[in-house]
């Protein structure tokens, strides 16, 4: 595929979705940073099953970083990795506290030094809580992305993230990976993945090709 037709296929998809928000349930920079570290190797589902009690509970950085890893375990023990992140909470709430005066930082490079915070979740943070453009790699954008030969099967979500913001407009990026996420979830799955119907989508058919043993 080439980055024309590329560039007029994610057109075409973010058409699809005309105005995708995020899944996360979260209502303010703090609640978008829990949300979402927690739904690393979890559904969006279960993590807002389980954010209203913890939310309030522990409405602010102080609040959760003076809780014990304990206590804020037993409130995400649905999750997967629970006592890991629980304590990723804990250390992250007192960073926030003790160096960002209990704000979440506006900046990649601060907020990856977070424990618990890679460079997908700064991304996703960065915009939902503040509007800062960038294209968050989760499973299905990089499932897409490998299937359509863009980038080398075993590209890091980082050369991924770098590929899809060189080849679109930064006005698009946000856009872009939300609506990658919902066209990999509803169409392009890893398994049995259906392009949408109509003729406009004929060519995905002879330009992915699925790669064995990717994550779904």
């Amino acid at each position: 595929m080439t980055d024309s037709e590329a560039r007029q296929l994610f057109e075409q998809i973010m058409a699809l979705y005309p105005d995708p928000q995020p899944t996360l349930h979260a209502q303010n920079p703090f609640q978008i940073l829990v949300a979402v570290m927690l739904s690393a190797q979890t559904t969006d589902v279960a993590v807002n099953a389980v954010t209203p009690e913890l939310f309030a509970a522990y409405p602010t950085p102080a609040a959760m970083a003076a809780a014990s890893v304990t206590d804020i375990a037993k409130k995400i023990s649905r999750l997967g990795l629970y006592r890991t992140k629980a304590a990723h909470l804990k250390a992250l709430s007192a960073i926030l506290v003790e160096k960002y005066d209990g704000q979440v930082p506006a900046n990649a490079a601060d907020l990856v030094k977070l424990p618990g915070v890679g460079k997908k979740t700064a991304t996703v943070v960065l915009s939902d809580a503040f509007g800062i453009p960038g294209v968050a790699v989760d499973t299905h954008v990089s499932r897409i992305v490998k299937g359509l030969g863009l980038v080398s099967p075993k590209a890091t979500p980082v050369q991924i993230q770098s590929r899809l913001e060189t080849l679109m407009p930064k006005s698009t990026w946000i856009k872009l990976h939300r609506s990658l996420i919902r066209f990999g979830r509803e169409h392009l799955r890893a398994r049995d993945p259906q392009p949408p119907s109509g003729p406009e989508w004929t060519f995905l058919a002879t330009h992915y090709a699925p790669l064995k043993g990717e994550e779904h």
